[in-house]
């Protein structure tokens, strides 16, 4: 009930922008007396908002908080189910962790776990992953497609072309994606994805998509061995950056893009894709479990899979590998 009353408030001050609401309306929109709105109204000061309240004529948010709680998403957020079901966490050891065991207690589809900070961040490989606190957007996305096993990988893929959408709309920069789920910027890595599966033999029960951004990292944040590789959208924009905007943003373009896979098929994100590939066309070092292949970039197949044409005219189709361009 009071995260339905604090929704709703919400709503209304997104839907408000910059204009005052009286505290008699509020009361009558979530229906409970004007003395319950002045005390949701101190809750949401204590949880970092800045709120103006000016005598006969209401309240408005003029300032949100520095953290992610999940409120100030809520704020403005144009989804209709991704990340409407919001669980945020100061600290964890994984959001993917988290995000399973919630899968399996029947979430949602849409439902995303926020951290400020993760302790043993993984991506592909099992590699560890620098997930400071405040610094950075450390989250998992659980999804419950109606699509075969062999599919799921598309997946990654879309969540990269999301992404990037997402940091041109809210930073204005022009990110590139290297295959198959890193996001470069001046070809720094400042993000990564990774896509885990719950399945039987037959069917998926979900696609628990994990996400790492970097985004307010200062140099100094990453340690000396990454300095040369990794960055971060401030360090690339010379400012600070909304870290819930860019998550609101993320939602919008990626349940668009989703729709889309799920009416359309991969083809029309399999396009936007190799739009924002780094790689296509360029000669490249895919090293594999068992070898390495040397060649150009064609481009990726329908299912998502890298074609590498090697000095011989042999067109190699790349499922797993560490790249170099």
């Amino acid at each position: 009930m009071q995260s339905e009353i604090r929704k709703k408030l919400l709503d209304a001050f997104s839907n408000a922008g910059d204009t005052f609401l009286s505290g008699q309306y509020l009361a009558e929109l979530i229906g409970c007396s004007r003395t319950a709105v002045w005390k949701h109204m101190e809750e949401l000061r204590k949880e970092g908002f800045t709120l103006e309240a000016v005598r006969n004529k209401g309240y408005r948010i003029i300032k949100t908080p520095e953290t992610i709680i999940a409120d100030e998403i809520r704020l403005g957020l144009l989804t209709n189910f991704i990340g409407k079901n919001i669980h945020y966490e100061e600290s964890v050891e994984s959001t993917q962790k988290i995000a399973h065991f919630l899968s399996n207690e029947g979430v949602p589809e849409g439902t995303v776990v926020i951290a400020e900070e993760q302790l043993s961040g993984k991506g592909r490989m099992n590699r560890s992953w620098h997930s400071p606190k405040y610094s950075g957007i450390w989250m998992s996305l659980i999804l419950r497609p109606n699509i075969p096993l062999t599919k799921a990988p598309q997946l990654t893929l879309l969540t990269a072309v999301a992404i990037v959408q997402a940091i041109e709309e809210v930073t204005k920069l022009e990110p590139e994606i290297k295959w198959p789920n890193d996001i470069l910027l001046n070809g720094k890595k400042m993000t990564g994805i990774l896509t885990e599966l719950q399945a039987e033999s037959d069917r998926i029960h979900s696609v628990i998509i994990g996400m790492g951004i970097n985004v307010n990292q200062k140099l100094e944040d990453f340690p000396v061995e990454l300095h040369s590789t990794a960055t971060s959208l401030s360090i690339e924009k010379g400012s600070t950056i909304s870290r819930a905007e860019l998550i609101k943003s993320i939602f919008k373009h990626f349940e668009k893009l989703y729709l889309l896979y799920l009416d359309e098929g991969f083809f029309p994100i399999k396009l936007l894709w190799e739009g924002y590939a780094i790689s296509i066309g360029k000669n490249l070092k895919a090293r594999t479990l068992t070898n390495v292949i040397e060649g150009i970039a064609l481009g990726i197949t329908e299912d998502g899979v890298l074609k590498l044409e090697d000095k011989t005219g042999f067109i190699h189709h790349i499922y797993s590998a560490d790249i170099e361009i």
